[in-house]
């Protein structure tokens, strides 16, 4: 739920909740006016006269409530949400649909990009991407800043890779006398994505080696974990054929 709907459903709850302390306050105020004059006052009357002054508080503090929130302005409607969006969106929150939207959105952007000069350099990002999300989930401690500033920095090549190839694709239609400065213009921008493909590479290589290293026993020989392993297999090993030797008859006396 938004925060405008959110703000006009406490709205309705705060007028509803002092519209029934209000209607609960005056039936008790009036019970009280008539029934005190007519049987005198006693135990009975102080108990109607005290609910009626709390549900009387209770409902001017409601009003109160509903007047300040009333007072402030709602927030801004969200923008409109296409058919098409909901879908994905509903597709999304499935873990086996979320990796088909991502996928389907990679090849949107390859399309972007085919036939361009940055179409080989984006396929290299891809696969550095792919290689990346692969180790992510191993990037500790030092490694979570470098996968930080990985993510942002394949979110400024693929912005760069496509506005290289909307540039290339405006080349036929710009005129002769200014097409030079464009040309010159596409190749920079092209230079600086290969570059950038180069050391994103770069980045998921040491990533690579970082996670190769971190895998391995800080003094050197066996993981701790590989020599427990081994361990108990020798233990159940020894178990069974213990076993085994309980279990099988006796050998008779010559």
């Amino acid at each position: 739920m938004d925060e405008r709907a959110r703000y006009f459903r406490r709205l309705r709850k705060l007028r509803g909740s002092a519209r029934r302390w209000s209607v609960v306050g005056g039936g008790l105020t009036a019970a009280t006016a008539v029934l005190t004059p007519y049987a005198g006052i006693g135990i009975a009357d102080a108990v109607w006269a005290a609910s009626a002054g709390a549900t009387a508080a209770l409902a001017w503090w409601r009003w109160k409530d509903h007047r300040e929130l009333a007072a402030i302005p709602p927030p801004p409607a969200p923008p409109a949400v296409l058919p098409g969006q909901r879908l994905v969106a509903a597709v999304e929150r499935i873990p086996a649909g979320r990796q088909v939207i991502q996928e389907m959105r990679r090849h949107r952007d390859r399309y972007a990009v085919r036939g361009s000069a940055v179409a080989q350099a984006w396929d290299r990002l891809d696969r550095a991407s792919t290689t990346l999300v692969g180790l992510a989930g191993r990037l500790t401690g030092p490694g979570e800043a470098a996968l930080l500033e990985a993510t942002v920095a394949e979110q400024w090549l693929r912005d760069l890779g496509q506005r290289v190839a909307s540039v290339e694709r405006a080349l036929p239609l710009t005129a002769p006398d200014r097409r030079g400065v464009l040309e010159q213009s596409h190749e920079s921008l092209a230079t600086q994505f290969t570059e950038g493909v180069t050391a994103y590479e770069s980045l998921v290589a040491a990533a690579a080696s970082y996670v190769a290293e971190d895998g391995h026993p800080i003094l050197g020989g066996q993981h701790p974990t590989l020599s427990s392993l081994v361990d108990a297999t020798d233990r159940l090993r020894g178990i069974a054929e213990g076993l085994s030797e309980l279990r099988r008859p006796p050998t008779p006396a010559a």
